[in-house]
């Protein structure tokens, strides 16, 4: 080999040659993020254009007069932008891209390789069941939609002529399913023609109410025109959804699938493991989460044994200190589901407890909380026509760019299924420092492009609401035993959750074996367990979110107490925890493990009262 001789020349030729290839990638990184500031802004346009309902929610009223497109063609046209816009991304060299912009990217792609994935498995041609469909959406249609303006009730109205086409095209929709063999299980189905009857005897009174009161800028003219056409429309709405109420009886629900389990569905294992993957944001399998699930059932058992020597029912009778511990649970639980002094007679009074408790905890956002939203929120109760086939209580946002709160709403439904002891976990999880906090802080994150407000990750979502729970006890919310025993409760329904949805899901376990399971290790009442397993048979994998988030929080926070010691700091690690919206659990970790080094490489200040001991 010829020794290397470097020339004056030559030297100044690799200087040029470094300095072009450093231009060349500094070329590539601009146009890079260029393209990917292009394809974001055209995803967020696409978003808001494809999802009008949601735009108007949030502040970006771009569609204000259409409806999403439904049915068929709507399902194919989504499904086709979307592997476009992913055709996009993945041809843009993310390692080129500036630190700002690689997690924006992941994100995005995720999302979209998520939603471009999940349309093979076909469930959206399966869209009515016990909690979705035409018979809940047109009854709440005037939800969660401003008005402000003249504008507002003209595009309302324009929105509401849709209607009657869009129920009339999802019911083909599930036609072409329904040929296909592509029907739920039949308990996903339980109830769903009571909820039609129900919408029929309202009237859809709901959706003219806004109309009632217009401002002046409209015209008596005008206010006398929308009103005759919002009826018009109503009336359309209301004969395709009796035509469609009567086609399932006697066409779709009578071929309801009779096996509960995703496995004996159309690509079912492949479906299960997909949702596993995508609701929890791991990869864990199936037995897994099974196994989790157990241990954390048999830890959470003796947690509860442990508070239930707490209660006047354990002191009121000595016999039950000699009872084994599964026998003093059974006897307990019976006790919590029969005593009158658990339960609210009046929907107002469980609503005014509701409200009650959420003013409690609104008090003590400042010790937990550095950063805290401007939005409000407010406790209302589920619509009547929905309530028995609804679980216990959920949560739906609001928008300050919209001028509307978060609302908790609860069930007030079977007040005899509604313990006192659940209200407290409860109201942490659904409002505050659950739900309403971490989506209205979301929301109103400055600096971050707005697919970042919700991005697909119900392990962080639900698993931070879980936690949330967690908080009630410092908080000094669960100094009544019952109280603390219902947040056992609400951590041990989680758990079994990953008991459950595994065990129908992937190994055999019957309906029945799974409410009985429910029934043996929670106090929750047979209509809610019933309710949840359903849920559970209906949305495969969603369940199993929140526990698995929830540790993994728990967890974090746990190392970073380890590693910080002294300089941890509960407000700071909250605010930065929800500080970048929601995230992907493997995310997540990165960030807080940054958070804790760069915390570590602060100079640390001397303690002036330290003594010099030199």
């Amino acid at each position: 080999m010829q020794p290397i001789t470097l020339t004056i020349g030559s030297f100044f030729l690799s200087a040029a040659s470094c300095f072009c290839t450093g231009a060349r990638e500094h070329a590539d990184a601009l146009q890079s993020d260029s393209a990917f500031s292009s394809l974001a802004d055209d995803y967020q346009s696409w978003r808001d254009f494809s999802f009008p309902e949601s735009a108007i929610a949030r502040g970006r009223p771009t569609s204000q007069d259409r409806i999403t497109e439904p049915g068929m063609r709507g399902a194919l046209n989504r499904h086709t932008e979307v592997g476009d816009f992913l055709e996009r991304i993945v041809a843009i060299d993310h390692a080129t891209l500036t630190v700002e912009n690689r997690l924006d990217y992941a994100l995005l792609r995720r999302d979209l390789q998520n939603e471009f994935d999940s349309f093979q498995f076909k469930r959206w041609m399966m869209p009515v069941g016990q909690r979705g469909g035409p018979q809940q959406d047109l009854p709440q249609f005037d939800q969660s939609v401003p008005f402000r303006v003249a504008a507002d009730y003209e595009n309302y109205v324009k929105r509401m002529t849709r209607l009657g086409g869009a129920v009339r095209d999802t019911q083909a929709m599930m036609a072409e399913g329904l040929a296909e063999g592509l029907v739920p299980p039949a308990p996903v189905l339980e109830g769903v023609l009571e909820q039609f009857d129900a919408v029929q005897r309202g009237n859809l009174d709901e959706i003219e109410s806004p109309l009632a009161v217009m401002p002046d800028s409209l015209s008596k003219e005008q206010q006398v025109q929308l009103r005759h056409q919002a009826r018009e429309a109503k009336l359309d709405a209301l004969l395709a959804l009796s035509e469609m109420r009567t086609w399932l009886a006697e066409h779709y629900i009578p071929k309801a699938s009779k096996s509960i389990s995703a496995a004996d569905h159309y690509k079912g294992a492949a479906f299960y493991a997909f949702e596993l993957k995508r609701f929890t944001t791991t990869s864990l399998t199936p037995a897994e989460i099974n196994a989790i699930g157990k241990d954390e059932v048999a830890r959470i058992r003796g947690e509860m044994l442990e508070v239930i020597a707490r209660t006047d029912w354990y002191s009121a009778d000595p016999a039950r200190a000699a009872l084994t511990g599964d026998e003093r649970l059974a006897q307990f639980i019976q006790y919590l589901r029969t005593d009158s002094r658990f339960y609210h007679t009046s929907a107002e009074s469980l609503l005014s407890g509701y409200r009650d408790i959420c003013k409690r905890i609104d008090a003590q956002w400042p010790e937990y909380f550095g950063v805290l939203p401007r939005l409000p929120y407010g406790v209302r109760e589920i619509p009547r026509f929905m309530a028995p086939s609804q679980t216990t209580a959920y949560y739906m946002h609001g928008s300050m760019k919209s001028g509307l709160p978060g609302w908790f709403y609860a069930n007030t439904y079977a007040l005899d299924q509604r313990p006192t002891y659940e209200m407290v976990p409860l109201s942490l999880h659904e409002a505050v420092p659950g739900h309403h906090l971490q989506i209205a802080l979301a929301l109103e994150i400055e600096g971050v492009r707005e697919f970042r407000r919700d991005v697909d990750s119900t392990a962080f979502v639900e698993g931070w609401a879980l936690y949330a729970e967690r908080l009630g006890t410092p908080m000094g919310l669960y100094k009544d035993p019952y109280d603390d025993f219902g947040r056992l409760l609400y951590e041990m329904w989680r758990s079994c959750r990953l008991v459950v949805d595994t065990g129908m899901h992937a190994f055999g376990m019957s309906r029945a074996e799974a409410i009985a399971f429910m029934m043996h290790n929670t106090a929750l009442s047979k209509l809610n367990i019933e309710r949840e397993i359903d849920r559970y048979i209906g949305w495969p994998g969603q369940a199993c979110a929140y526990k698995i988030g929830e540790i993994e929080i728990r967890r974090i926070r746990s190392q970073c107490e380890g590693r910080l010691a002294a300089q941890f700091d509960l407000r700071d690690f909250h605010d930065h925890l929800l500080g970048a919206g929601p995230l992907p659990l493997d995310v997540l970790r990165t960030r807080m493990d940054a958070w804790c080094d760069a915390l570590l490489l602060q100079p640390r200040v001397a303690d002036p009262l330290a003594t010099d001991r030199r």
